[in-house]
């Protein structure tokens, strides 16, 4: 299955992706488009991306996540092409032995997608105007948090 879709995420055929006996938890994250950003009305977005390298670095991300959790199986689709309010940007299954590794196995996924994925999103604003917007907004590494949380985790 490509990772990469222009038709609306099914959820159903990433959850039998990473299905099996010795698998007993599955987590999942969606990322939906909200109708809001930064004070502004969203009225819809574009996604955009460079295919080839966006399809080989999240390869690289799921490979990481097996070699840290060995159990772990992941399966991820990113919409790209025009979404509206309440499509699903973005889903990521990972399921492992446990709950706690399938958690944090689509954790990390998400947020190295995030940060190293070229895929672009342009937001259109109930306002007339339009942005692009930068994807690692929000995107905070454990080593930032610990330092504004004050303690080691």
């Amino acid at each position: 299955m490509a990772i990469l879709t222009e038709q609306p995420i099914r959820l159903d055929p990433l959850i039998d992706q990473v299905r099996a006996p010795d698998r007993g938890g599955i987590a999942s994250f969606l990322g939906l488009v909200r109708d809001h950003h930064q004070g502004k009305g969203v009225l819809g977005l574009d996604y955009s991306a460079y295919g080839p390298m966006a399809e080989l670095e999240t390869e690289r991300i799921i490979n990481e996540a097996a070699r840290r959790w060995a159990t772990v199986a992941v399966a991820v689709q990113h919409r790209i092409g025009s979404l509206t309010v309440g499509d699903t940007a973005v889903a990521i299954v990972a399921a492992a032995a446990h709950r706690g590794e399938a958690f944090d196995a689509c954790r990390y996924v998400i947020e190295e997608l995030k940060k190293r994925v070229p895929v672009w999103k342009r937001e259109m604003y109930s306002d007339g105007s339009v942005a692009w917007v930068d994807p690692t907004v929000g995107v905070e590494s454990k080593e930032s948090r610990v330092h504004r949380e004050g303690h080691n985790a």
